[in-house]
């Protein structure tokens, strides 16, 4: 089961190797544009602007987002935060194509139309992120599900790049994409300032979004990224989505550029949590710090005297925040 599980992954990553093509990366080169994602200040803001909206603006700038989330390119670039940027349809191609983290798909209305470049022929959604209640999780994401190895392998072969078969379809022509196996790691990264609260209210919250989100490996040392993680994360949560799914029932999905997500569990009437009792391991990834959870049960500490810091933009697991101090009693 593994070994199918490790293909599924291979066969997201390779779509994300493809960019250029299909839904995940649009089509055409740089064109006109101002160069790839990534490169300078103003890539920078216009990916932060088209994450801004489409995860979390759409509906109070009264753009529509269908159930998969896409809006509209052409209602989209109207928006004043995108609009004063005055993007070029290549530098959306570049946008999108060139994201790091694959953050946003592009598709034509129609795909007779897949060589246009009016921007009224093309939808743009977010992959993930979203805390836009009406963006449907079914229609955007693919279930994750526990398999038998011939259902698994089925899975891994609908899922391959030149597959047509990600979908299935209802007696309505509705589309719902097909269910993946459970991934072989699923792991979220947080930081040592979160830890506390992350324990005191009973393991992992939503926090505004959607889901909870996880990635399926660790950014390298050198700098490598992976969806679903920042690279500065200090600790690894390494989650059992196996016996979550059996004993609570919780539902995980995975994403178009390989995020696994979760909407968690009502406890204590609170919904959105991944109870602790499902973390496997909590690791720090520096060697003092050790490990802090195994198997649902609480095994270690972060060490006296460590250095705690609040990332910019995580502070209070929500608002802004500076320097945490040094952890002490």
């Amino acid at each position: 089961m593994e070994d199918v599980a490790e293909s599924f992954q291979e066969s997201v990553n390779i779509r994300h190797d493809n960019k250029g093509k299909g839904k995940a990366g649009g089509r055409g080169g740089r064109g006109g544009g101002r160069g790839g994602g990534g490169g300078g200040n103003r890539d920078m803001q216009l990916s932060k602007a088209l994450s801004k909206l489409l995860r979390h603006q759409a509906v109070s700038a009264g753009i529509q987002l269908d159930r998969e989330g896409y809006a509209a390119l052409d209602k989209v670039l109207q928006w004043g935060p995108i609009k004063s940027l005055k993007p070029t349809f290549p530098e959306i191609q570049s946008a999108v194509r060139d994201s790091d983290k694959q953050r946003f798909a592009l598709k034509p209305k129609d795909p007779a139309n897949e060589s246009s470049t009016d921007p009224a022929d093309w939808l743009i959604r977010a992959n993930q992120g979203h805390s836009i209640r009406v963006v449907d999780s079914e229609a955007l994401l693919r279930p994750i599900a526990i398999m038998t190895d011939a259902e698994a392998a089925s899975s891994a072969a609908a899922d391959a790049p030149t597959s047509k078969e990600a979908n299935d379809e209802d007696e309505k022509g509705k589309s719902t994409p097909k269910p993946v196996p459970v991934p072989k790691t699923v792991v979220h990264g947080t930081y040592f300032a979160f830890w506390p609260a992350i324990v005191s209210s009973g393991g992992l919250k939503r926090m505004g979004r959607n889901h909870v989100h996880c990635s399926t490996g660790v950014p390298e040392e050198d700098g490598g990224v992976v969806s679903g993680m920042r690279k500065d994360a200090e600790l690894l949560i390494y989650i059992d989505v196996e016996k979550s799914i059996r004993e609570a029932g919780m539902k995980w999905w995975i994403s178009e550029n390989g995020v696994v997500l979760t909407e968690g569990m009502e406890v204590d009437g609170e919904e959105g949590l991944v109870p602790s009792r499902f973390f496997r391991e909590v690791i720090g990834r520096k060697k003092d710090v050790g490990v802090l959870w195994r198997d649902g049960e609480r095994v270690g500490d972060l060490p006296e005297g460590l250095k705690v810091v609040v990332p910019v933009g995580k502070g209070g697991r929500g608002g802004r925040g500076g320097r945490g101090g040094r952890r002490g009693h």
